[in-house]
């Protein structure tokens, strides 16, 4: 009945284009990987992999975690390894707030479930990528506990900045 009317088709039709032509970019990439049955096990080391073709502008990287409020810790110990295509392998060390005795959890909560987006660069630099291509970061934990229980998933945004 709708479809009968030729004025509503072609008011649908216009509509519908005029918000696909209004899409813009986003400069971004997220990925989150589910972790095997909530233990994360030292030797599960989810990868993410992406492309970069703009060096000129900075960009900002966060570490997500999802757990539950069973997981034991107020922090993380993780080791992001970072390759360019072509290049040696560079290892950095974190450690992670997720909690503090003041606000209990830091992250966004539903229900049992916690989710952190930590930054990693650091506010006063910006992170620019030195050439354009395939960059890989891979994750691992470090914790004592192996494998780290109650972790639900873990992944990495990458945004770009404005200068």
């Amino acid at each position: 009945m709708l479809f009968k009317n030729p004025n509503w088709l072609f008011l649908c039709l216009v509509s519908c284009v005029s918000i696909l032509a209004s899409c813009t970019t986003v400069d971004l990439y997220e990925k989150t990987v589910p972790i095997p049955k909530h233990a994360w096990s030292s030797n599960f080391k989810p990868q993410f992999k992406f492309t970069i073709k703009d060096t000129t502008h900075p960009y900002e990287v966060y570490i997500i975690i999802r757990h539950t409020d069973r997981y034991n810790y107020n922090n993380i110990w993780l080791n992001l390894y970072t390759q360019a295509l072509g290049d040696t392998v560079q290892k950095v060390q974190y450690e992670l707030p997720l909690a503090d005795k003041e606000k209990g959890w830091l992250g966004s909560a539903m229900d049992d479930i916690y989710e952190h987006r930590i930054a990693i660069t650091p506010q006063a630099q910006k992170l620019y990528f030195r050439k354009s291509g395939e960059y890989t970061f891979t994750l691992e934990q470090t914790m004592r506990e192996d494998p780290l229980q109650h972790v639900m998933d873990v992944g990495l945004r990458l945004e770009k900045k404005s200068e």
